[in-house]
Formats: structure tokens, C-alpha cells, sequence
């Protein structure tokens, strides 16, 4: 028995020595080697060759490495190498790192030659490289696993560009749906009938013109307001005058001239700027002597009919008439076409197809009629936001007093000529919305009697000065989303959602097409032209988001500012223009960031155009376009009034 145990434990031994020697044989490398491995690397993204490229080849079954350069053409050699398998890896610091297996066999003694070239990715960024990779060890074996806090950094980045977007989308989707109401109700609107001033049993209106250092225009809207063909027995002009300058003495003259004619007119000056433009207008109301109050700042030139055209609008529930603004000095420059451009688009589709809702519109501060009544029944003229107008509507139509807004009756006003005078006017306009978000929303939705559109439309309405903030989120973002698109191959399909913004653009072409009043020729010539224009408005309109964006978030957080004027020029023509007293102007930090931004996103489109990544690049340029005008505009005027 102890023969055969011995005899089978010398038979297990000499089992596993025959396995152990079997096992041994076959990890040797091969006697056989391929001469040469050669082949040829090229950029992903240009589509040349990648030259001066470290790259390492493993023989996979003797674990040696060997490694080698491309040269000026991107070719690589590899000699002597073991056949079988093997795998290749671009190492060099300015490539991401790419592995690629083979496999070579007896065929290729000789040589061993790609037929098609590899592809590989620069490193393009200039932020830090989110994409390093790092190798761990668990249980004695290597993993490579991209870093963790940069991927989650890289996917909340990701997820805040998206929901800008999204929100974006989201306002560009309202505006279509007010583009199409107005498309729909245009036929309807040529049908309606006009109703025809009654002289006989014409209303007493009550002229409110409030006014601060207006030295250049006061006299011309006085006289304009002064020229209405009203019958003068129900006629009442109020100059609320908070004038500090000359402006109080300009005034008070042809305020004297014209009472003297026996024209029913009123100066009214405060020493007290208590709540500026909405204080005046309240502290004037116990002084008013006419059933309706026409409200004109002191940039407008409204038309002798104005009355004659409004009055006969006011039926049962009408509280406001609100006419569309014309512009006195559109063709000055680029910068006041490119405005005109945007307010006729909210004056015709955003005004004109809320009304053509019913869904709530607003007082545009000026150009526009009150129902005496309606703004007391709402709660009078407050002065807790910096857009009193919008206040007051929104109070006014909650309580069920009804809109109307006339796109047929013009009110000429001037436009701001200055990029400094622009961005005063734009700040007053965004931070108002914004206080007006803040004290509004929650009354839009709760309050009682208000239909569910109303409340959904008038949300975004209020809401809309916010899209300035997204737009300025989105574009400083796009630059660091290249960079994960660079670095994490497992987020590109999550910058897919990019194409909102084109869906956003399209929808925001649609809207503004059929507000454009330039309209003149053959439809491919128009569209031509509506194409620049609407090209020049959006590339400025974005570059503007940084000071708008400011002005949005301060009076979010409450942010108390006094009631900074657009200041006014009197100035048709270039000629004429001979400087401003009010128009201050210094070059801000807003303005050096401005400056930055140019620089910076003219650095990024430059680049990936080099490198053959296009897809940002359009709106890149844009970016670049438009803070440059911004920029070089305020740095001109600066040095024109020095």
C-alpha cells in the first residue's frame, strides 16, 4: 500500500512540474520577431499630421516597453518587436491619452505597416486639465479611473449650462406664441372699426409732463403737448418739474408764455425728489382736473391727433391706452437701428400679440393714457421700484381693468445716441422688472379672478429681465464646457442640448421678421437684410448681458438705487450733435470686463477655428464682436469728452 501511495504522489509531482514547464514555455516570448512596426498618427480635429507625438508600444506577452517620436510628417518606427499581441498609447503631455491593440503573426516578419492613420486629440484648453486620469490599485491589480471631483465638477458645470438653456428655450417658446397670436389677430385688426372722436362730448384730459434736467427737450415736448387740436376747455397740462438746473427757470418761461394765450397749464415744481418720476406723478394727482392723465416724457414728440386718435378707445373696463413708440433719430447710428430694431418688436409682437391674448400688457411709462379712476382703484403711483409703469399695470389689470394697445397710433421719441446714455436707460428697465418680479409674483399667482394664461404669460413677463442673467451664465460656461467636451468622452451627448439655443434663435427670427419695419423690397432682399440686422441686434443684445445681468441680480437682492434718467440730447443728426452735460461718463469695472471677455472669447473662437472645432465658434465670435463694440464705444466717448 505504501507503494502505490508513493507512486501516486510522484505521479501528481511530476504532473504539475510537466504544467509548470508548459506554462513557463508559453510565457516565453517569441523566437520570432516582426523587423518593423511603422505607422502614422494624424490630429483628430485639422486632419494633420501630429508631429514630435511620445508614444510607447507593450508587447503584451513579454510586458516590455519600447517607445519612439513622430516626426515631421507623423510617421512612428517601431523595430524588433516580438510578434503576438501588442498595444500602442499616445503619452505625450499635449495629446490625450489614447490606447490602441494589435495584433501581429508570422505574416508580418517582415513589416508590420497601419493602413490607416491613427487619430488623435490635441489638448486645446488653456484651463487646468480636468481630464487627468489616475491610477489606483485594488486588490494588487491597476485601474485607471478619471479623477472624481473633476468629473462631478464637470457634470454640475454641465447641468447649470442646460438648465440655462432651458430657460432660454423657454422664453424664446413665449415670445413665438406671442409672434403667432399677432400673425393671427393682424387680418382681424385691419376689420376692426375705429372708432371716431366725438369733439362735443370729448372728456377733460389732464397732460402730465414730468421732467428732471431736461434743458435740451423740455421746451419742444411743452410746446408739442401745448399743439393738441383738443378742444382747449378740456384740456389741462401739468409740468412736474424736479428740475435742479436751468432746466426749472426754461421751464417756468415757456410754461408763462403759454398760460398767457389762456391755455390751461400748470408748473409744478418740488424741491423734494421723494419716489422721482412715480412721486411727482402721485404728488400731482389731488391737482388733476381731468377724467384721463396722458403721460409723455420729456424725449417724446407726440402727433397733434394724439388725443383725438386715444380718447374715443376708452369703452366700459378700458383703463389704460397705450400707443406704440416711433423714433425721431433712428438712422443716427448703428447703435440706435439696432435699437429701434428691438423695441419695434416689442412694441408690435410682444405688445400687440399679448393684447390680441388678452393676456396682461403693460404702461410703458410714457406714450399712454390712464382712466383716473383705474389708478386710484389700484392703488396709486408707488415708488418701491424703479419701473413704477409696470407696477401699477400689473396692479391695475389684476383688479379687472382691461388694456388696450393701439400699434396704428405712432408717439415719435428720441433715442439714446451713447452707449453710456443706453446702458442707463437698460439698467433702469432691467432692475425695475426685476424689483417688479420680486414684489409681484407671488400676487400674480394667488390672486383672485386671474385666469390661468394670465398668470402663466404675466409670470414670464415679469420674470423676462432674468434671460440676461442666463445668457451671461451660458456664454462664460461655453467655455468651460469645451473644455469637458476635450476631457470626459462620456458627457459629449449631454452638450447635444446645445441645439436649444439654435431652436431659441430661430424662434426669437420669427418674432422679430414680422415686427421689422424695414420691409421695402423683394422678400429675398428684405429676408437679406432682415439677417444682418437681426445677426447685429443679437450680437450686441448678448454683449449687453453682463451690465443687464448686474442690474437684474441688484434688484433681486434689493439693492436700493436712486432713479438714474436716460439722458436726453435733442439730436436728429450727427451734425448737431455738439455734447452732453448729463451724459457722465467713466470708464467703470463693468467696462474693463467687458474689455476681459472680448479678449477672452476672441482668444477661444481663434483658437478652435486653428484646430478645426467649429461649433461654438460662430457664437464665440459673436461674443467677441459685441463686448468689443461695447468696450471700444465707452473707451471713444470717454476720450471725446476729455
Amino acid at each position: 500500500m505504501n507503494i502505490y501511495f508513493h507512486k501516486i504522489i510522484f505521479s501528481c509531482f511530476f504532473l504539475l512540474f510537466i504544467a509548470e514547464i508548459s506554462a513557463k514555455t508559453e510565457a516565453l516570448p517569441s523566437k520570432e520577431i516582426c523587423q518593423v512596426i511603422k505607422g502614422q498618427l494624424t490630429d483628430f480635429r485639422t486632419k494633420n499630421y501630429a508631429d514630435e507625438v511620445e508614444i510607447n508600444l507593450k508587447s503584451l506577452a513579454t510586458g516590455k516597453i519600447y517607445s519612439t517620436e513622430t516626426d515631421e510628417k507623423g510617421n512612428f518606427y517601431f523595430y524588433k518587436i516580438p510578434i503576438g499581441k501588442c498595444s500602442l498609447s499616445v503619452i505625450d503631455e499635449d495629446y490625450r491619452s489614447e490606447t490602441f491593440l494589435f495584433e501581429t503573426n508570422k505574416a508580418n516578419l517582415k513589416n508590420y505597416n497601419f493602413s490607416e492613420p491613427f487619430k488623435v486629440n490635441l489638448k486645446v484648453s488653456w484651463m487646468f486639465n480636468w481630464g487627468d486620469r489616475t491610477i489606483i490599485l485594488k486588490s494588487g491589480k491597476k485601474y485607471v479611473q478619471e479623477h472624481y471631483w473633476s468629473h462631478l465638477l464637470a457634470k454640475i458645470v454641465l447641468g447649470i449650462y442646460t438648465a440655462c438653456l432651458i430657460l432660454i428655450f423657454y422664453y424664446s417658446c413665449i415670445q413665438m406664441t406671442l409672434a403667432i397670436a399677432y400673425v393671427r389677430n393682424r387680418k382681424k385688426r385691419k376689420l376692426e372699426e375705429i372708432p371716431l372722436f366725438d369733439s362735443k362730448n370729448a372728456p377733460k384730459v389732464t397732460i402730465q409732463l414730468p421732467m428732471y434736467n431736461e434743458m435740451y427737450v423740455a421746451e419742444r415736448i411743452i410746446e408739442s403737448a401745448a399743439a393738441f387740436d383738443y378742444p382747449r376747455d378740456k384740456f389741462q397740462i401739468q409740468v412736474l418739474d424736479d428740475s435742479t438746473d436751468e432746466t426749472k427757470d426754461i421751464i417756468a418761461a415757456k410754461v408763462a408764455e403759454l398760460a398767457a394765450t389762456g391755455l390751461n397749464i400748470q408748473h409744478i415744481h418740488r424741491i423734494d425728489r421723494t419716489g422721482y418720476k412715480a412721486g411727482a406723478l402721485d404728488d400731482a394727482m389731488d391737482r388733476v382736473e381731468g377724467e384721463f392723465i396722458a403721460i409723455f416724457d420729456a424725449d417724446f414728440v407726440p402727433e397733434k391727433d394724439f388725443l383725438t386718435r386715444t380718447i374715443p378707445y376708452f369703452k366700459e373696463g378700458i383703463g389704460v391706452v397705450q400707443t406704440r413708440w416711433g423714433h425721431l433719430n433712428k438712422t443716427y447710428s448703428l447703435l440706435t437701428e439696432l435699437q429701434a430694431f428691438g423695441l419695434n418688436g416689442h412694441f408690435a409682437i410682444e405688445q400687440g400679440g399679448r393684447n390680441a391674448s388678452e393676456h396682461f400688457i403693460n404702461f410703458n411709462g410714457t406714450a399712454g393714457i390712464w382712466r383716473k379712476t383705474c389708478i386710484e382703484e389700484a392703488g396709486g403711483w408707488e415708488h418701491d421700484t424703479l419701473t413704477e409703469d409696470l407696477d401699477l399695470s400689473y396692479r391695475a389689470q389684476m383688479r379687472g381693468w382691461k388694456f388696450k394697445y393701439l400699434e396704428d397710433v405712432e408717439s415719435p421719441a428720441e433715442l439714446p445716441i451713447t452707449m453710456s446714455a443706453l446702458k442707463s436707460q437698460q439698467h433702469r428697465w432691467m432692475k425695475g422688472g426685476a424689483e417688479c418680479f420680486i414684489k409681484m409674483w407671488k400676487s400674480l399667482i394667488t390672486f383672485p379672478g386671474v385666469k390661468f394664461s394670465d398668470r402663466i404669460h404675466g409670470f414670464a413677463h415679469l420674470f423676462n429681465s432674468s434671460v440676461f442673467v442666463f445668457i451671461l451664465i451660458l456664454s462664460i460656461l461655453s467655455l468651460f464646457v469645451l473644455h469637458i467636451k476635450d476631457s470626459f468622452s462620456d458627457l459629449n451627448w449631454f452638450i447635444q442640448f446645445g441645439a436649444f439655443f439654435i431652436a431659441s434663435t430661430l424662434f426669437l427670427s420669427f418674432y422679430y421678421w414680422h415686427s421689422w419695419r424695414d420691409k421695402k423690397g423683394p422678400f429675398l432682399i428684405d429676408l437679406f437684410r432682415f439677417v444682418g440686422r437681426f445677426i447685429q441686434f443679437l450680437t450686441v443684445s448678448m454683449a449687453l448681458s453682463l451690465s443687464n445681468a448686474v442690474a437684474v441680480i441688484e434688484g433681486y437682492l434689493g439693492i436700493k438705487s436712486s432713479f438714474v434718467r436716460t439722458p436726453k440730447f435733442n439730436v436728429l443728426i450727427k451734425t448737431e450733435f455738439k455734447g452732453n452735460k448729463y451724459d457722465k461718463k467713466s470708464l467703470s469695472l463693468i467696462n474693463i470686463l467687458e474689455g476681459l471677455l472680448m479678449l477672452v472669447f476672441g482668444f477661444t473662437a481663434v483658437q478652435r477655428a486653428v484646430y478645426g472645432d467649429l461649433g461654438m465658434v460662430p457664437f464665440h465670435l459673436m461674443l467677441t464682436c459685441g463686448y468689443g463694440i461695447i468696450f471700444f464705444s465707452t473707451l471713444k466717448e470717454n476720450r471725446s469728452q476729455g
